[in-house]
């Protein structure tokens, strides 16, 4: 078993590498007149950013970056309890770290404002479309328990080995693509939390449903994979979403 303060790092750098990525694009090169990458590209960004980054740290932590999953992984019997709560703590940190980054890079343009949303993520007068709380709850917490489902399919002993990073980045850009014109997409409450911070109060209050819904839905895949499949023997010691598995 790697020791946690390594698992910690790799998660440290994953969950960066994610939300600066993610959220950069969304920030820095959604909205270029003519030159933009739009909706698609953002979806795309961050589907590249989990796929390259549980390549690169997946056998090394589990590649996790994201508490919804940590929850699931732990709730299927994946992962142990003791490492829940360090893993979301580096999670959370990592995702801050990586808005203020972002924040100190888009800023330096002139007539920058948080204002735009910040790639932030919100329901009602804060949704890209409009939408009100309950298709944002709904969304959020349906996405959740499939990209968690995705996560524990991908990863199984009995799945094909090497590609579970490839079908893990993809499922996060249906995702991104379904649920960027409801919510922006959290599906994570540690990418919620670090540009919340920074767009303030607007943000911050409607920050409670990007942890309460993904985290419901992402715990509730980790019961369901199991009775779906019929798998029974826990793996407490083998990463999530590593290119490894058996």
């Amino acid at each position: 078993m790697i020791p946690l303060p390594r698992r910690l790092t790799a998660e440290f750098f994953g969950t960066f590498w994610l939300v600066f990525g993610g959220c950069g694009s969304a920030v820095l090169a959604a909205a270029i007149p003519n030159l933009g990458i739009g909706f698609a590209g953002v979806a795309l960004a961050f589907g590249l950013t989990v796929l390259t980054g549980a390549y690169a740290f997946g056998h090394v932590s589990g590649a996790h970056f994201n508490p919804a999953v940590t929850v699931g992984l732990w709730t299927g019997k994946r992962f142990p309890a003791r490492d829940v709560l360090p893993y979301i703590i580096v999670q959370v940190v990592a995702a801050i770290v990586a808005a203020a980054i972002l924040y100190l890079i888009a800023s330096g343009k002139a007539g920058f404002t948080t204002a735009n949303g910040f790639a932030s993520n919100g329901y009602g007068d804060r949704s890209p479309g409009g939408y009100p709380l309950l298709s944002a709850l709904v969304s959020e917490l349906v996405l959740t328990f499939m990209f968690v489902l995705v996560i524990l399919g991908s990863t199984d002993r009995r799945a094909p080995g090497g590609f579970a990073p490839i079908a893990i980045g993809l499922a996060l850009t249906v995702i991104h693509l379904i649920s960027i014109p409801v919510t922006n997409t959290s599906v994570n409450p540690a990418r919620s939390t670090g540009p919340a911070l920074f767009v303030g109060s607007p943000a911050l209050a409607q920050l409670w449903l990007f942890w309460i819904a993904p985290l419901i839905g992402g715990a509730v895949a980790g019961f369901v994979y199991p009775l779906i499949t019929g798998e029974t023997l826990p793996t407490l010691e083998k990463p999530a979403i590593a290119a490894e598995h058996g």
